[in-house]
C-alpha cells in the first residue's frame, strides 16, 4: 500500500489494486480493483481510479479528479484539480514510438525521452480518445469521445474526431454554450457569459 497524505486509513484500497508503496494518495481517494498506481505517482484528495485504471510513475494527479476504468495516464503526465478522465482514454508520452533501436535492440529507458500529457483544471476527456505525447488539455476544455488529440485544446474548447478539431466552446458546467450575439457565449444550464477574441474564451460578466 502506498503512503497515504492526512492519515492513516484515509484513503480507500480494494486489495486487488497494486499501489506502490512510494506513490501517495490523498485523503478520501478511493482506488479501485485491479488499478495499477506506480512508484511515486502522486494523488491527490478525493479522487477516484477506476477498475483497471493504470498511474504511470512520477505522474502527479490533483485534487477531485476521477479516473475511470481502464484508462492508461502514462508518465510524466500532468492532471490538475476537477479533471475526468473517461473510461479507455489514453494520455500517452511517446512521439517516435518504437519497440527496438535502429540496431535492433530492445528499447530501455536509456534510448527514449518520455514527454507526457498535461491536463488543466476541469476538463473532461471522453471515453476511448487518445492523447498525442506533449498535448495540452486547457482549463475545463471537454474532448469528445474516440476523439485523437496531437495538438493543444484552448481553454473551454469542445473538440472531436480524428484528428480531434474544435467544434465549439463549453462552459464550467460541461454543457455546450450557445451564441448571445457580439462574440458572446451563454451557458444554457447556469447563465454564465463567455467573450470570445480572436480564438479565446473568457468568462466575462452576465
Amino acid at each position: 500500500m502506498g503512503a497515504v497524505a492526512g492519515g492513516p486509513g484515509a484513503a480507500r484500497i480494494e486489495p486487488s489494486a497494486d499501489v506502490d508503496e512510494r506513490a501517495v494518495l490523498g485523503a478520501g481517494t478511493t482506488v479501485w480493483h485491479l488499478a495499477q498506481v506506480r512508484e511515486h505517482a502522486v494523488v491527490g484528495a478525493d479522487c477516484v481510479i477506476g477498475r483497471g485504471a493504470y498511474v504511470g510513475p512520477g505522474v502527479r494527479i490533483g485534487s477531485r479528479v476521477k479516473v475511470q476504468n481502464h484508462a492508461l495516464v502514462y508518465e510524466p503526465a500532468v492532471v490538475e484539480d476537477g479533471v475526468f478522465i473517461g473510461p479507455a482514454a489514453v494520455l500517452t508520452n511517446d512521439r517516435h514510438p518504437r519497440a527496438v533501436t535502429p540496431d535492433g535492440r530492445l528499447k530501455g529507458e536509456l534510448d527514449w525521452r518520455a514527454d507526457g500529457v498535461t491536463l488543466r483544471q476541469g476538463c473532461s476527456i471522453g471515453g476511448r480518445a487518445v492523447l498525442v505525447a506533449g498535448v495540452t488539455v486547457g482549463r475545463w476544455a471537454l474532448v469528445a469521445a474516440g476523439a485523437v488529440v496531437h495538438r493543444d485544446v484552448p481553454d473551454f474548447a469542445l473538440v472531436a474526431g480524428v484528428p480531434a478539431r474544435r467544434i465549439g466552446w463549453v462552459g464550467r458546467a460541461g454543457e455546450r454554450l450557445r451564441p448571445a450575439g457580439e462574440g458572446r457565449w451563454e451557458c444554457p444550464r447556469t447563465g454564465e457569459r463567455y467573450r470570445e477574441t480572436d480564438g479565446i474564451l473568457l468568462p466575462g460578466k452576465p
